[in-house]
C-alpha cells in the first residue's frame, strides 16, 4: 500500500513570516526523527502564526496519522479538500484522506477518496493500487458482516426454539398436573358417591317393624324366664344335724 505523502515545504526567507517557518522546520526535523507527537506540537505553532495554513494542516495530519489518530488524520485531510488548492496538492490530500480511512476499516468511503485522487492525478499507479485493495477489502467486510448477521439470526431462531420448547414443556406439565389433579378429585367424587350409594343401600326399618323386633325380643326373654323357674323348683331347705 501507497505510504503517507509527506510535504515537507520550504519557505522564503522572509522576516514576518520567520516564527512560523521556524515552527515548521523543526516539525519537519522532528517527523523525520519519528517523534510524531513533538513534530505536531510544531506544526500546530506554526498554524498559530499563520491561520489556515495549507501547509501547516496537511503536516498536522500527517503526524496525526502516524500516531494512529486516523479519525482525527482524516479530518484535517478533508479540511484540505475543501480548500482552493492545485490539482497535485488535492490529489495528495485525497491520496491520504484515502489512507486514513483505510485504516480506520471505512472501506467504502476510502474508495471514493481514492477516486477524487485520481480525478486530479488519472496516472498514479499507487493509489490506484490502494483504490482496489480498499475495494478488496470492501468485499471482505461485507461477506463477513454478512456472516456475523447469518450467526446472529441463527442464534436468535435457536434460542427462540429454545424459549418455544421451554414454554411447551411447562404448559405440558402444567397440563398434566391439572390433569392429574381433576383425575384425583374426580376419584375423590367417586369414592363418595359409592359410599352415599350403600349408605342409601341399606334397608330402613319402619316404627312398625321396630316395635314388632322389640316386642318379639321381650316375648322370647319372658320365655326364657319362665323355663329358668321350672328348673329351679320348690324343696324344703336341708338342714344340719345338731350338735
Amino acid at each position: 500500500m501507497k505510504k503517507l505523502i509527506i510535504v515537507f515545504l520550504l519557505l522564503p526567507l522572509i522576516c514576518t513570516a520567520q516564527s512560523y517557518k521556524d515552527y515548521l522546520r523543526k516539525g519537519n526535523k522532528l517527523y523525520e526523527q519519528k517523534k510524531y507527537n513533538d513534530a505536531e506540537i510544531n506544526y500546530l505553532k506554526s498554524l498559530d502564526k499563520k491561520k489556515n495554513s495549507d501547509k501547516s494542516v496537511f503536516n498536522i495530519g500527517d503526524a496525526l496519522y502516524k500516531q494512529e489518530q486516523y479519525d482525527k488524520a482524516a479530518e484535517k485531510f478533508n479540511d484540505l479538500t475543501n480548500r482552493n488548492l492545485d490539482k497535485e496538492t488535492r490529489a495528495m490530500a485525497y491520496h491520504n484522506l484515502g489512507n486514513s480511512l483505510l485504516k480506520d476499516k471505512k472501506y467504502a468511503e476510502s474508495i471514493e477518496a481514492y477516486k477524487n485522487s485520481l480525478r486530479n492525478t488519472p496516472e498514479d499507479l499507487e493509489t490506484k493500487y490502494n483504490l482496489e485493495y480498499a475495494r478488496r477489502m470492501l468485499i471482505q467486510q461485507q461477506q463477513q458482516q454478512q456472516q456475523n448477521q447469518q450467526n446472529q439470526n441463527q442464534n436468535q431462531d435457536k434460542k427462540q426454539q429454545q424459549k418455544q420448547q421451554q414454554n411447551q414443556d411447562n404448559k405440558d406439565n402444567k397440563d398434566k398436573n391439572k390433569q392429574d389433579q381433576q383425575q384425583q378429585q374426580q376419584q375423590e367424587q367417586n369414592d363418595k358417591n359409592q359410599q352415599n350409594q350403600q349408605k342409601q343401600q341399606q334397608p330402613k326399618i319402619s316404627k312398625q317393624d321396630a316395635q314388632r323386633m322389640l316386642q318379639a325380643l321381650a316375648n322370647e326373654e319372658k320365655n326364657l324366664q319362665k323355663k329358668l323357674n321350672k328348673q329351679v323348683g320348690t324343696g324344703r331347705v336341708k338342714t344340719t344335724k345338731p350338735w
